[in-house]
């Protein structure tokens, strides 16, 4: 009885294990000056997921190099609707508001503060720091046809990947940017994505340099209203293969 009940029990969580995708976390901030950023993420990350930071422009097939790579760590579980932030990303010494922050050694990169013109930053999971598997986020202060293109990264812009400048009477080479749209009142943490896709609900070099540098971005954390969830449909079903195992177990030891 027990062996069947952990089962089930396997089949109801493989869902809440799942790997991250495309979107799963997205960008809040962007201050090239502080050289700082932030990102929310939409779902729980599971404790000691390893996600990749990278500013080296995407090719389609492969990172250039010079730029930096940095690495973050959940150390426990992140539920979602957490705004994560990273400060003095320039420093020998990086700070997370959450998890860990550290250099991804990677060799011919040594330039790791946040460019104020045509800086692309790429968020992905990877079997190392120049191998990713999956792009989770990017965003820009340029253009990803120029500074980073989004080919073979599963990511679009204004979907999953952040164009600051496509704001319209955004500067051209914006050095701070933050979202600034809604975090509470909608019914699923999925509907956030499209508000913070969306750069019409961001501000977009609202500050000079001087002043913007020493701005600490929003870590208020997205909220979902109180409604009861409609399952999905491979939750239902996984739901109903682990009751039909349970039930078979019982009518056999009732015989």
């Amino acid at each position: 009885m027990k062996k069947f009940s952990l089962i089930a029990a396997l089949l109801l969580s493989t869902q809440a294990n799942a790997a991250l995708n495309a979107g799963d976390i997205m960008f809040t901030s962007f201050n090239a000056d502080e050289d700082g950023l932030s990102f929310v993420t939409f779902v729980d990350i599971a404790a000691n997921t390893r996600i990749y930071f990278s500013d080296n422009e995407w090719t389609g097939n492969a990172f250039n190099t010079g730029e930096s790579y940095n690495q973050w760590v959940s150390s426990s579980v992140v539920t979602a609707g957490t705004v994560v932030r990273f400060s003095d990303y320039d420093k020998n010494t990086l700070a997370a508001s959450t998890g860990v922050l550290t250099r991804a050694t990677v060799s011919g990169n040594s330039n790791w503060g946040l460019s104020n013109s045509g800086e692309t930053v790429y968020a992905y999971l990877g079997t190392g720091a120049t191998a990713p598997t999956t792009f989770l986020s990017a965003i820009t202060n340029g253009t990803f046809a120029a500074n980073g293109p989004l080919t073979n990264t599963g990511l679009s812009k204004g979907v999953n990947a952040i164009e600051l400048t496509a704001k319209p009477g955004a500067s051209s080479e914006p050095d701070y940017a933050e979202y600034n749209g809604v975090r509470s009142g909608l019914s699923s943490f999925a509907d956030y994505k499209a508000q913070v896709a969306n750069v019409n609900n961001w501000n977009v070099d609202t500050e000079p340099a001087t002043v913007s540098a020493g701005i600490v971005p929003n870590t208020t954390a997205f909220t979902v209203s109180a409604v009861t969830p409609v399952p999905e449909a491979d939750s239902v079903a996984m739901l109903l293969a682990g009751l039909g195992v349970l039930g078979l177990v019982r009518r056999r030891q009732s015989r």
